[in-house]
């Protein structure tokens, strides 16, 4: 897995937004595509080439570059030259995605049908689990102010499990239940939390918390702005998880 963005909501200075890019053999699956994840993704890897898209939750920084990742597939000057070598990969994206890039396409001047002209979208069912290639991919629904899930990708007894958005809860930590790699959001405050009365987000401590509860056997925060204290956020999940954790930064590569 490499992080192509792991800001949150407002992006990093010179960053992105959530988005990863998850590699196995030949088959290769973005996870989220957050704004700015399509220039960080053309750094590494030639967009058209990933086969699959993977989008956790409809909020916009978990989404957003799905519109411009479309107008690379539809209008990149290569596709002029070649249509027929045009692909159309797999956008695999929660109940309601379809209607809410038709919204977001129209309501920015564009055909309201762009993202399904460039990919083939797919509603997944949370209950379902989707191949893609050799990896198994499941989800477990998590709290957040939108429906959101949290993702699993499998293969040959290995896993990376991907929290996304969510607050405190125990489906995450029975879903992460002995996890190789725990990639783990944990971009709220200490103080924030205790007067956030709907909770949609973790602080590094319950990120922690919530890895050492799941039998992780490696935790990677994610979603942390760079306005806070990086050291501190480590020191406080760790704390709690009971053993070394990283804090996930862009370029950043993991093998599983």
């Amino acid at each position: 897995m490499t992080v192509l963005g792991k800001s949150p909501a407002w992006a990093d200075a010179g960053g992105a937004c959530s988005g990863y890019l998850v590699e196995s053999g030949a088959i290769s699956v973005l996870l989220d595509c957050g704004p700015g994840v399509l220039g960080k993704l053309r750094a590494v890897r030639d967009y058209a080439t990933v086969d699959a898209l993977v989008i956790s939750h409809l909020h916009a920084d978990h989404m957003l570059d799905v519109i411009p990742f479309a107008s690379a597939l539809i209008y990149g000057p290569r596709w002029a030259r070649e249509p027929a070598a045009r692909p159309r990969p797999v956008l695999h994206a929660p109940p309601g995605a379809r209607d809410a890039f038709m919204v977001v396409c129209e309501g920015s001047g564009m055909f309201g049908t762009h993202v399904e002209d460039a990919f083939e979208l797919r509603e997944y069912d949370p209950a379902e689990t989707l191949a893609i290639g050799p990896l198994a991919v499941r989800f477990r629904p998590v709290p957040h102010y939108v429906p959101t899930n949290a993702v699993e990708l499998a293969e040959g007894g290995r896993r990376l499990t991907f929290s996304s958005d969510c607050g405190p809860n125990v489906e995450l930590c029975d879903f992460a239940r002995d996890t190789d790699l725990l990639l783990i959001e944990a971009s709220m405050t200490e103080d924030g939390a205790a007067e956030d009365g709907e909770r949609g987000h973790l602080t590094p401590r319950e990120a922690g918390e919530h890895g050492r509860r799941a039998g992780a056997r490696r935790v990677v925060l994610t979603h942390v702005s760079d306005e806070l204290d990086a050291d501190a956020a480590i020191a406080e999940a760790a704390e709690a998880y009971g053993a070394p954790v990283e804090l996930a930064t862009e370029r950043a590569s993991y093998d599983v």
